[in-house]
């Protein structure tokens, strides 16, 4: 592996154990590197913290167009992404998309863009095979395993894989349609969760 791609990795491992603020010193010795190494790739910690986003959002999107290619059964595809998608951590990442962090940079547009993509095509191939409830978008789910995979305040990252899974399940069982009951509110769109958080 290149050392700018470990690097990335061993910031995303620092940044979900110990948050966007963990020591870049650390994250040079996790990936096996020197201070200067690091630097010279990635000049101070927003270009860091920008390029473990775009990287964590690529992978993502890469097991929604994997699940969509290769589960024959629509629900199926959605579940085995979700499941994957939470094994990133990527609520733990969430704090660093906020204060500073440029949402409409171009290249975290294109990801954002690119990964959104990805999981509405799984959601609309399961609601038109009837497999996903007809009342919930893409932004449930989302906002679900961001919350699923976000530590709770003075505590570390969730790292107990049978808990993300197990309560992910649940709220997957709640997604297959047919429905048990009717949902309060409306479906949490992208659109509508890009303007909650402006």
């Amino acid at each position: 592996m290149r050392n700018r791609e470990r690097i990335v990795s061993a910031a995303r491992e620092m940044f979900v154990e110990s948050g966007a603020d963990a020591p870049l010193d650390e994250i040079a010795r996790r990936a096996g590197v020197g201070n200067a190494t690091l630097y010279r790739h990635f000049p101070d910690r927003t270009a860091l913290a920008h390029e473990v986003v775009v990287s964590v959002m690529a992978r993502i999107t890469h097991s929604a167009e994997r699940a969509a290619a290769e589960e024959a059964d629509t629900f199926d595809a959605v579940r085995r992404f979700a499941h994957e998608a939470a094994d990133e951590r990527f609520g733990a990442l969430c704090p660093m998309l906020s204060g500073t962090f440029d949402h409409d940079e171009p290249g975290i547009a294109a990801a954002r863009g690119r990964l959104e993509g990805a999981v509405q095509g799984l959601f609309r191939r399961a609601q038109a095979a009837g497999r996903l409830r007809a009342d919930v978008a893409v932004g449930d789910l989302l906002v679900a395993l961001s919350q699923l995979t976000r530590p709770l305040p003075g505590t570390a990252c969730p790292d107990n894989d049978q808990f993300v899974h197990r309560h992910l399940q649940l709220l997957l069982d709640g997604l297959e349609a047919p429905g048990r009951s009717p949902l309060p509110g409306t479906p949490a769109t992208l659109e509508g969760l890009r303007r909650h958080d402006r």
